[in-house]
Protein backbone atom coordinates (compact mmCIF):
# COMPACT_ATOMS: atom_id res chain seq x y z
CA UNK A 1 0.00 0.00 0.00
CA UNK A 2 1.35 3.42 -0.97
CA UNK A 3 1.13 6.45 1.34
CA UNK A 4 1.16 9.76 -0.52
CA UNK A 5 0.72 13.52 -0.16
CA UNK A 6 -0.19 15.61 -3.20
CA UNK A 7 -1.20 19.22 -3.61
CA UNK A 8 -0.41 22.84 -4.39
CA UNK A 9 0.69 25.55 -1.99
CA UNK A 10 1.71 29.19 -1.91
CA UNK A 11 5.20 28.00 -2.87
CA UNK A 12 4.10 26.33 -6.10
CA UNK A 13 0.98 28.17 -7.25
CA UNK A 14 -0.24 31.78 -7.15
CA UNK A 15 -3.49 32.71 -5.42
CA UNK A 16 -5.21 32.90 -8.82
CA UNK A 17 -4.75 29.14 -9.19
CA UNK A 18 -5.19 28.15 -5.54
CA UNK A 19 -8.61 29.79 -5.42
CA UNK A 20 -9.76 27.56 -8.29
CA UNK A 21 -8.91 24.47 -6.23
CA UNK A 22 -10.23 25.72 -2.89
CA UNK A 23 -12.95 23.57 -1.29
CA UNK A 24 -15.54 25.00 1.09
CA UNK A 25 -15.42 23.44 4.55
CA UNK A 26 -19.08 22.47 4.22
CA UNK A 27 -18.21 20.42 1.11
CA UNK A 28 -15.00 18.77 2.34
CA UNK A 29 -16.55 15.39 3.17
CA UNK A 30 -18.53 15.09 -0.07
CA UNK A 31 -15.54 16.09 -2.21
CA UNK A 32 -13.26 13.71 -0.30
CA UNK A 33 -15.63 10.80 -0.97
CA UNK A 34 -15.58 11.64 -4.69
CA UNK A 35 -11.77 11.79 -4.75
CA UNK A 36 -11.57 8.52 -2.81
CA UNK A 37 -13.82 6.81 -5.35
CA UNK A 38 -12.19 8.22 -8.50
CA UNK A 39 -8.69 7.69 -7.14
CA UNK A 40 -9.29 4.14 -5.87
CA UNK A 41 -8.01 5.25 -2.47
CA UNK A 42 -8.30 3.29 0.77
CA UNK A 43 -7.94 6.34 3.03
CA UNK A 44 -8.03 10.10 2.47
CA UNK A 45 -7.72 13.45 4.29
CA UNK A 46 -8.47 16.59 2.28
CA UNK A 47 -6.90 19.85 3.48
CA UNK A 48 -8.01 23.18 2.00
CA UNK A 49 -6.69 26.46 3.41
CA UNK A 50 -5.84 29.88 2.03
CA UNK A 51 -2.28 28.77 1.33
CA UNK A 52 -2.64 25.15 0.24
CA UNK A 53 -4.94 22.43 -1.06
CA UNK A 54 -3.60 18.95 -0.33
CA UNK A 55 -4.68 15.32 -0.48
CA UNK A 56 -3.20 12.81 1.95
CA UNK A 57 -4.10 9.23 1.20
CA UNK A 58 -3.24 5.58 0.70
CA UNK A 59 -3.74 3.46 -2.39
CA UNK A 60 -2.95 -0.08 -3.53
CA UNK A 61 -2.27 1.17 -7.06
CA UNK A 62 0.66 3.07 -8.55
CA UNK A 63 0.42 6.79 -7.77
CA UNK A 64 0.71 8.03 -11.35
CA UNK A 65 -2.97 9.03 -11.40
CA UNK A 66 -2.95 11.00 -8.14
CA UNK A 67 -2.13 14.37 -9.68
CA UNK A 68 -5.19 14.08 -11.90
CA UNK A 69 -7.39 14.05 -8.78
CA UNK A 70 -6.47 17.68 -8.14
CA UNK A 71 -7.64 18.50 -11.65
CA UNK A 72 -11.12 17.39 -10.55
CA UNK A 73 -11.12 20.24 -8.03
CA UNK A 74 -10.16 22.89 -10.55
CA UNK A 75 -12.95 25.25 -11.52
CA UNK A 76 -11.35 25.97 -14.90
CA UNK A 77 -9.51 23.67 -17.33
CA UNK A 78 -5.76 24.08 -17.46
CA UNK A 79 -2.44 22.34 -16.96
CA UNK A 80 -1.92 22.04 -13.21
CA UNK A 81 0.95 19.57 -13.45
CA UNK A 82 3.80 22.13 -13.12
CA UNK A 83 2.28 23.40 -9.86
CA UNK A 84 1.51 20.05 -8.19
CA UNK A 85 3.88 18.20 -5.86
CA UNK A 86 3.58 14.50 -5.07
CA UNK A 87 5.39 12.77 -2.22
CA UNK A 88 5.33 9.07 -1.34
CA UNK A 89 5.97 7.07 1.82
CA UNK A 90 8.74 8.67 3.96
CA UNK A 91 8.72 11.84 1.86
CA UNK A 92 4.95 12.15 2.39
CA UNK A 93 5.39 11.74 6.14
CA UNK A 94 8.16 14.34 6.16
CA UNK A 95 6.02 16.79 4.21
CA UNK A 96 3.05 16.58 6.58
CA UNK A 97 5.27 16.96 9.64
CA UNK A 98 6.87 20.05 8.13
CA UNK A 99 3.50 21.54 7.24
CA UNK A 100 1.96 20.81 10.66
CA UNK A 101 4.92 22.42 12.45
CA UNK A 102 4.62 25.60 10.36
CA UNK A 103 7.93 25.03 8.55
CA UNK A 104 6.28 25.20 5.13
CA UNK A 105 4.09 28.24 5.91
CA UNK A 106 4.29 31.78 4.58
CA UNK A 107 5.23 32.81 8.10
CA UNK A 108 7.88 30.39 9.37
CA UNK A 109 6.71 28.68 12.54
CA UNK A 110 3.15 30.02 12.54
CA UNK A 111 0.71 27.96 14.59
CA UNK A 112 -2.59 28.45 12.76
CA UNK A 113 -1.89 25.66 10.27
CA UNK A 114 -1.69 23.11 13.08
CA UNK A 115 -5.30 23.78 14.04
CA UNK A 116 -6.38 23.65 10.41
CA UNK A 117 -4.74 20.24 9.96
CA UNK A 118 -6.33 18.92 13.16
CA UNK A 119 -9.72 20.08 11.90
CA UNK A 120 -9.22 18.45 8.48
CA UNK A 121 -8.15 15.18 10.12
CA UNK A 122 -11.08 15.13 12.55
CA UNK A 123 -13.54 15.76 9.72
CA UNK A 124 -12.09 12.85 7.73
CA UNK A 125 -11.89 10.52 10.74
CA UNK A 126 -15.48 11.23 11.81
CA UNK A 127 -16.64 10.54 8.24
CA UNK A 128 -14.88 7.16 8.22
CA UNK A 129 -12.37 8.27 5.58
CA UNK A 130 -9.23 7.39 7.54
CA UNK A 131 -7.84 4.08 8.72
CA UNK A 132 -4.76 2.55 10.28
CA UNK A 133 -2.16 4.39 8.18
CA UNK A 134 -3.52 7.93 8.17
CA UNK A 135 -4.55 7.73 11.81
CA UNK A 136 -0.97 6.89 12.74
CA UNK A 137 0.40 9.52 10.34
CA UNK A 138 -1.62 12.43 11.68
CA UNK A 139 -1.18 11.47 15.32
CA UNK A 140 2.57 11.36 14.68
CA UNK A 141 2.41 14.81 13.04
CA UNK A 142 0.75 16.30 16.13
CA UNK A 143 3.32 14.64 18.42
CA UNK A 144 6.21 15.98 16.35
CA UNK A 145 4.72 19.48 16.28
CA UNK A 146 4.31 19.49 20.06
CA UNK A 147 7.93 18.41 20.50
CA UNK A 148 9.15 21.09 18.09
CA UNK A 149 7.18 23.79 19.92
CA UNK A 150 8.56 22.60 23.27
CA UNK A 151 12.21 22.02 22.37
CA UNK A 152 12.89 24.80 19.83
CA UNK A 153 12.24 28.51 19.46
CA UNK A 154 10.70 28.21 15.98
CA UNK A 155 7.43 29.74 17.16
CA UNK A 156 8.96 32.55 19.18
CA UNK A 157 7.64 35.90 18.04
CA UNK A 158 5.82 34.49 15.02
CA UNK A 159 2.77 36.14 13.53
CA UNK A 160 -0.07 34.91 11.39
CA UNK A 161 -1.09 36.36 8.06
CA UNK A 162 -4.01 38.02 9.85
CA UNK A 163 -1.73 39.74 12.33
CA UNK A 164 0.49 40.74 9.41
CA UNK A 165 -2.54 42.44 7.87
CA UNK A 166 -3.21 44.26 11.14
CA UNK A 167 0.45 45.28 11.24
CA UNK A 168 0.06 46.72 7.76
CA UNK A 169 -2.94 48.77 8.87
CA UNK A 170 -1.19 49.73 12.09
CA UNK A 171 1.46 51.80 10.35
CA UNK A 172 -0.80 54.65 11.45
CA UNK A 173 -2.79 55.00 14.67
CA UNK A 174 -5.55 52.37 14.56
CA UNK A 175 -7.63 54.34 17.05
CA UNK A 176 -7.99 57.06 14.44
CA UNK A 177 -9.10 54.74 11.63
CA UNK A 178 -12.50 53.37 10.72
CA UNK A 179 -12.36 49.72 9.62
CA UNK A 180 -14.94 47.47 7.97
CA UNK A 181 -14.58 43.70 8.17
CA UNK A 182 -16.49 41.63 5.62
CA UNK A 183 -17.31 38.32 7.27
CA UNK A 184 -18.20 37.12 10.76
CA UNK A 185 -16.71 33.63 10.80
CA UNK A 186 -13.60 32.31 12.50
CA UNK A 187 -11.19 34.14 10.21
CA UNK A 188 -13.01 37.46 10.60
CA UNK A 189 -13.32 37.01 14.36
CA UNK A 190 -9.59 36.51 14.81
CA UNK A 191 -8.96 39.64 12.73
CA UNK A 192 -11.34 41.66 14.87
CA UNK A 193 -9.71 40.46 18.10
CA UNK A 194 -6.31 41.57 16.79
CA UNK A 195 -7.69 44.93 15.67
CA UNK A 196 -9.16 45.61 19.10
CA UNK A 197 -5.94 44.50 20.79
CA UNK A 198 -3.99 46.98 18.63
CA UNK A 199 -6.30 49.85 19.58
CA UNK A 200 -8.97 49.95 16.87
CA UNK A 201 -12.14 51.67 18.11
CA UNK A 202 -14.34 52.11 15.05
CA UNK A 203 -15.14 48.71 13.52
CA UNK A 204 -18.03 47.76 11.23
CA UNK A 205 -18.93 44.08 10.79
CA UNK A 206 -20.76 43.08 7.63
CA UNK A 207 -21.88 39.52 6.93
CA UNK A 208 -24.50 37.49 5.09
CA UNK A 209 -25.58 36.29 8.53
CA UNK A 210 -26.71 39.47 10.25
CA UNK A 211 -27.09 37.64 13.57
CA UNK A 212 -23.44 36.62 13.50
CA UNK A 213 -22.45 40.16 12.52
CA UNK A 214 -24.36 41.47 15.55
CA UNK A 215 -22.68 38.96 17.88
CA UNK A 216 -19.20 39.87 16.64
CA UNK A 217 -19.98 43.60 16.74
CA UNK A 218 -21.08 43.29 20.37
CA UNK A 219 -17.82 41.54 21.23
CA UNK A 220 -15.69 44.33 19.76
CA UNK A 221 -17.92 47.29 20.57
CA UNK A 222 -18.50 47.85 16.89
CA UNK A 223 -21.48 48.16 14.59
CA UNK A 224 -23.19 45.44 12.52
CA UNK A 225 -24.11 46.14 8.90
CA UNK A 226 -26.14 43.99 6.49
CA UNK A 227 -23.93 42.79 3.65
CA UNK A 228 -26.32 44.34 1.16
CA UNK A 229 -25.83 47.75 2.81
CA UNK A 230 -22.06 47.64 3.30
CA UNK A 231 -21.33 49.84 0.26
CA UNK A 232 -23.40 52.63 1.80
CA UNK A 233 -21.11 52.64 4.86
CA UNK A 234 -17.79 52.31 3.01
CA UNK A 235 -17.40 55.97 1.97
CA UNK A 236 -16.64 56.75 5.62
CA UNK A 237 -14.17 53.93 6.37
CA UNK A 238 -10.40 53.92 5.89
CA UNK A 239 -9.82 50.18 5.61
CA UNK A 240 -11.84 47.22 4.30
CA UNK A 241 -10.79 43.68 5.23
CA UNK A 242 -12.43 40.80 3.35
CA UNK A 243 -12.31 37.63 5.45
CA UNK A 244 -15.08 35.31 4.32
CA UNK A 245 -15.40 31.77 2.98
CA UNK A 246 -17.57 32.97 0.10
CA UNK A 247 -16.55 31.94 -3.40
CA UNK A 248 -18.10 35.11 -4.84
CA UNK A 249 -16.65 38.54 -5.58
CA UNK A 250 -18.07 40.87 -2.94
CA UNK A 251 -16.39 44.05 -4.18
CA UNK A 252 -16.13 44.48 -7.95
CA UNK A 253 -13.98 46.97 -9.83
CA UNK A 254 -17.06 49.11 -10.51
CA UNK A 255 -18.11 48.97 -6.86
CA UNK A 256 -14.76 50.36 -5.77
CA UNK A 257 -14.70 52.89 -8.61
CA UNK A 258 -18.08 54.31 -7.54
CA UNK A 259 -16.98 54.14 -3.93
CA UNK A 260 -13.92 56.28 -4.64
CA UNK A 261 -16.13 58.89 -6.29
CA UNK A 262 -18.27 59.03 -3.17
CA UNK A 263 -15.09 59.35 -1.09
CA UNK A 264 -13.82 62.15 -3.33
CA UNK A 265 -10.84 59.94 -4.06
CA UNK A 266 -9.71 59.78 -0.44
CA UNK A 267 -7.16 56.92 -0.02
CA UNK A 268 -8.63 53.47 0.68
CA UNK A 269 -6.80 50.36 1.91
CA UNK A 270 -8.29 47.01 0.86
CA UNK A 271 -7.01 43.74 2.35
CA UNK A 272 -8.33 40.48 0.90
CA UNK A 273 -7.59 37.51 3.15
CA UNK A 274 -10.06 35.26 1.36
CA UNK A 275 -9.33 32.37 -0.99
CA UNK A 276 -11.17 32.46 -3.35
CA UNK A 277 -10.65 36.22 -3.38
CA UNK A 278 -13.59 38.45 -2.46
CA UNK A 279 -12.24 41.69 -3.96
CA UNK A 280 -11.76 42.11 -7.71
CA UNK A 281 -7.96 42.34 -8.32
CA UNK A 282 -8.62 45.09 -10.89
CA UNK A 283 -9.78 47.36 -8.07
CA UNK A 284 -6.14 47.72 -7.02
CA UNK A 285 -5.41 49.59 -10.24
CA UNK A 286 -7.64 52.50 -9.28
CA UNK A 287 -6.05 55.72 -8.12
CA UNK A 288 -5.56 56.01 -4.33
CA UNK A 289 -6.65 52.39 -3.81
CA UNK A 290 -4.14 50.02 -2.19
CA UNK A 291 -5.13 46.36 -2.48
CA UNK A 292 -3.27 43.49 -0.81
CA UNK A 293 -4.18 39.83 -1.24
CA UNK A 294 -2.85 36.96 0.85
CA UNK A 295 0.20 36.47 -1.37
CA UNK A 296 1.10 40.16 -1.16
CA UNK A 297 1.29 39.89 2.62
CA UNK A 298 4.05 37.29 2.49
CA UNK A 299 6.86 39.87 2.17
CA UNK A 300 5.56 41.73 5.22
CA UNK A 301 5.13 38.49 7.15
CA UNK A 302 8.76 37.46 6.61
CA UNK A 303 10.12 40.26 8.78
CA UNK A 304 12.17 38.93 11.64
CA UNK A 305 12.37 35.47 10.11
CA UNK A 306 16.16 35.22 10.46
CA UNK A 307 16.07 34.33 14.17
CA UNK A 308 13.54 31.56 13.55
CA UNK A 309 15.52 30.14 10.63
CA UNK A 310 18.38 29.43 13.06
CA UNK A 311 16.04 26.92 14.75
CA UNK A 312 15.43 24.96 11.56
CA UNK A 313 18.26 22.46 12.03
CA UNK A 314 16.87 21.35 15.39
CA UNK A 315 13.35 21.12 13.90
CA UNK A 316 14.55 18.97 11.01
CA UNK A 317 16.38 16.65 13.39
CA UNK A 318 13.18 16.08 15.38
CA UNK A 319 11.17 15.52 12.21
CA UNK A 320 13.61 12.96 10.80
CA UNK A 321 13.46 10.96 14.04
CA UNK A 322 9.65 10.87 13.88
CA UNK A 323 9.69 9.97 10.15
CA UNK A 324 12.01 7.02 10.77
CA UNK A 325 9.97 5.81 13.75
CA UNK A 326 6.66 5.96 11.90
CA UNK A 327 7.94 4.27 8.72
CA UNK A 328 9.48 1.50 10.83
CA UNK A 329 6.20 0.97 12.68
CA UNK A 330 4.10 0.96 9.50
CA UNK A 331 6.47 -1.50 7.79
CA UNK A 332 6.37 -3.81 10.81
CA UNK A 333 2.57 -3.70 10.84
CA UNK A 334 2.42 -4.41 7.09
CA UNK A 335 4.67 -7.46 7.52
CA UNK A 336 2.55 -8.74 10.42
CA UNK A 337 -0.69 -8.29 8.49
CA UNK A 338 0.78 -10.04 5.44
CA UNK A 339 1.90 -12.96 7.59
CA UNK A 340 -1.56 -13.23 9.15
CA UNK A 341 -3.15 -13.24 5.70
CA UNK A 342 -0.82 -16.03 4.56
CA UNK A 343 -1.53 -18.10 7.68
CA UNK A 344 -5.28 -17.66 7.32
CA UNK A 345 -5.35 -18.49 3.62
CA UNK A 346 -7.10 -21.82 2.92
CA UNK A 347 -4.92 -24.35 1.10
CA UNK A 348 -6.68 -27.49 -0.28
CA UNK A 349 -5.38 -30.91 0.80
CA UNK A 350 -4.06 -32.61 -2.35
CA UNK A 351 -4.87 -36.03 -0.81
CA UNK A 352 -8.48 -35.12 -0.11
CA UNK A 353 -11.11 -36.33 -2.56
CA UNK A 354 -13.63 -33.68 -3.68
CA UNK A 355 -17.06 -34.62 -2.51
CA UNK A 356 -18.55 -34.33 -5.95
CA UNK A 357 -16.15 -37.03 -7.21
CA UNK A 358 -17.03 -39.59 -4.55
CA UNK A 359 -18.87 -42.61 -5.90
CA UNK A 360 -22.60 -42.50 -5.36
CA UNK A 361 -24.52 -45.33 -3.81
CA UNK A 362 -26.06 -47.76 -6.30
Amino acid sequence: MKLFAAGVSHKTAPVELREQLAVKQSAIVDVAFVLKCFGHLDEIVLLSTCNRVEIYGTTRQATGHIKSLLQLLCAEPGDLDPHIYLYEDAAAVRHLLRVAAGLDSMVLGETEITGQIKNAYEIARNAGLTGRVLNRLFQRAFQATKEIRTRTGIGRGTVSIKSTAVELIGKTDLSQQSIMVLGAGEMAESCVRLLVKKGARSIFISSRSFDRAIDLAIQCGGQAVCLGDCLFEMPDVDVVIAATSSAETLLSHDDVKNLMKARRNRPLLLIDLSVPRNIDPAAGELENVSLYNIDDLEAVARRGVDARERELAACHQIIEAHVAALIEKLNAEDERLSAEERNNRWVPDPLATPSNLLPTAA
